[in-house]
């Protein structure tokens, strides 16, 4: 007789909460309806969450769910034009994959840990760990076929 525990266990997935970092248990088909426990905010908001060096290890590191991360300046007219390409995609793929945003500039420590050397960058994470990396800006269609493989 198989228990009905783990059947619920393998149909949900541990995410961080992008406002408070609290690890939420959800399962797969309510992921889109999803709020934290501990602030019961929506655990997707259609937009990339921000990273930085107080988040970054709970969002990417913490969770079952994929996580796509641009790496990104300011300054960087490429990254600027690829921004609202990335966004629209998060609102169009979430719950599938998270999109985060990180600043190299802002976080310089977190940038030089991933040997991020040019921007725009994106990086996967599965699991804490990097899975597919693209440097350079990608159009909507070839960014959405990109990420394909990697998406629940």
């Amino acid at each position: 007789m198989a228990d009905s525990s783990t059947d619920k266990d393998t149909d949900s997935l541990t995410l961080a909460c992008p406002h408070c970092a609290a690890v939420n248990r959800v399962a797969q088909h309510r992921l889109a309806q999803g709020r934290c426990g501990k602030c019961k905010q929506a655990l997707f908001t259609g937009a990339p969450i921000e990273l930085n060096a107080a988040n970054f290890h709970a969002l990417v590191n913490r969770g079952d769910l994929p996580v796509v991360v641009d790496f990104w300046a300011a300054w960087c007219g490429p990254c600027k034009a690829m921004a609202p390409v990335f966004a629209q995609l998060a609102g169009e793929l979430e719950p599938r994959i998270r999109f985060a945003k990180l600043d190299t500039e802002a976080e310089q420590a977190l940038a030089g840990r991933f040997n991020i050397r040019s921007i725009p960058t994106l990086a996967v994470f599965r699991g804490g760990k990097e899975v597919a990396r693209q440097a350079g800006v990608m159009q909507g269609p070839q960014l959405k076929q990109w990420l394909a493989p990697h998406l629940l």
